[in-house]
């Protein structure tokens, strides 16, 4: 039997190559993280006057790397810039094309700091930037919503417990928890801004550098308000990514809660409001209908909010101190998350500024109803009949109108009279006014009340900027 000489080579050569030029993609973050360049250069041009300012290198060699950077950054935005995905990522692209702009002394550039600290600086700056613009779209909705419920002060509808008609309202009353709900989350995103506004370019590697930089005067130059305090948490750090996603979640969810209502209240059966045309689309089979495609696309991807969210703990939830290349994975869904939500809040915006509200169809809904019920309990508990026992008796008067396909406003005083010898004469001027008269506390829906909250909330508008 004679013996084969044994191959230290690869059994498929073809299918080796393709696993090589696998693994070589698998690292790649060039096509999502090429939109930190702004930050990536101003960053690079900030760390690199402050090496020049304390003597680490000479002012000639920041003035030719702040020149290649700016040639750099222009090419970019010029759509000139030659992109290398074998370099992986923003930061050794930049490297790259500056080293062939400049030669040498663009290594000269990389003097105490380290990629990880670099990608930290660039993803707080972009989140300082996101969160910003973030509020500023949260601000348009309200000021959208503001519209809408001052051009409809008087309008009346039924609001909903269980999606049950409950009580009577004002739209404007109605509007105007989504403007608090919105409020809450211009809140939130302050908060991360905040989280996100401090340098971590000083950090190094994860140990700190032994040069004798400046930090501050780079958090200068890069508008942060502080450095971190610690060199293994800021380069490790993803609190403040996270404080925006989680801030998204809770915003895509009122998103969600406004569209669900625009759908609901532009079908035939509520026909509350009709969209804007240019919100909605055809039926391919269906030449009738309209379909409120946009609303429900805003419900629909809260779910992706969500999951960035989740994508993002669940990374971070096993990393030991400090930097792993898992953290590579923060930026793509946080960059998604920021594109959702931006555009969704625009979304509706527009869909708010556009609708049409059927006063008409609102009020009825509210009138063909039994809305009036716990007024009339209320009714019988200031002739001093304990609520519990007043509940019983209105809920055999609802039992009986139902019945009989009849409302509150049917109902004759001998009705009133049999049911309680506590209906007086007055029982009869109950109704939808009144009812939302009498709901005259602070945040209530009283006419009055909702006036003094759209004030209040026009001034805080205001105020926000």
């Amino acid at each position: 039997m004679t013996n084969e000489p044994r191959s230290n080579g690869p059994a498929n050569p073809a299918a080796s190559a393709r696993g090589a030029e696998l693994a070589s993609d698998y690292t790649v973050s060039l096509h999502y993280d090429q939109r930190l360049y702004r930050q990536d250069i101003a960053g690079s041009i900030a760390h690199a006057r402050m090496l020049g300012r304390q003597g680490i290198i000479g002012e000639t060699e920041v003035g030719q790397i702040v020149d290649g950077l700016e040639k750099v950054r222009a090419e970019i935005e010029s759509g000139s810039f030659p992109w290398k995905p074998e370099l992986e990522d923003i930061h050794m692209n930049v490297e790259s094309r500056l080293f062939e702009l400049i030669g040498d002394v663009a290594g000269r550039l990389h003097t105490a700091r380290s990629r990880n600290d670099q990608v930290s600086t660039d993803t707080r700056l972009y989140m300082k930037q996101a969160s910003g613009d973030t509020i500023s779209a949260l601000r348009t909705l309200q000021e959208a919503l503001l519209g809408a419920a001052e051009a409809n002060l008087d309008t009346v509808l039924p609001g909903y417990t269980h999606l049950q008609r409950a009580q009577p309202v004002l739209l404007a009353h109605h509007l105007l928890a989504y403007f608090e709900m919105f409020d809450r989350d211009a809140t939130r995103f302050a908060a991360a801004q905040a989280s996100a506004d401090v340098l971590t370019l000083g950090n190094g590697a994860m140990a700190g550098v032994p040069y004798p930089i400046d930090r501050e005067f780079v958090a200068g130059e890069l508008g942060f308000s502080r450095v971190t305090a610690n060199s293994m948490d800021g380069v490790s750090d993803r609190d403040f990514a996270l404080e925006y996603l989680s801030a998204a979640a809770i915003s895509a969810m009122h998103l969600s809660r406004l569209a669900e209502e625009f759908v609901i209240w532009s079908s035939e059966e509520f026909a509350f409001l009709a969209l804007p045309e240019s919100y909605t689309t055809g039926s391919s089979i269906m030449p009738q209908k309209r379909n409120p495609d946009f609303a429900e696309l805003a419900r629909g991807k809260t779910g992706r909010v969500y999951g960035n969210l989740f994508a993002m703990l669940t990374t971070l939830k096993g990393l030991p101190l400090t930097y792993n290349r898992d953290l590579q994975e923060d930026k793509e869904g946080l960059f998604d998350s920021v594109d959702t939500l931006l555009a969704t809040l625009s979304v509706a915006t527009g869909m708010l500024e556009g609708a049409r509200f059927n006063a008409d169809r609102m009020r009825n809904a509210a009138e063909s109803s039994y809305v009036l019920a716990t007024d009339i309990a209320d009714y019988l508990v200031g002739k001093g009949m304990p609520f519990r026992e007043a509940h019983v008796i209105v809920s055999a008067l609802s039992d009986k109108l139902i019945d009989s396909g009849r409302y509150f406003k049917d109902l004759s005083f001998d009705e009133y009279s049999a049911a309680s010898p506590l209906f007086e004469d007055d029982v009869m001027d109950i109704g939808i006014d009144s009812s939302i008269a009498s709901r005259d506390v602070h945040g209530g829906t009283a006419p009055d009340r909702v006036k003094a909250a759209l004030a209040e909330a026009r001034k805080r508008l205001g105020e926000a900027g």
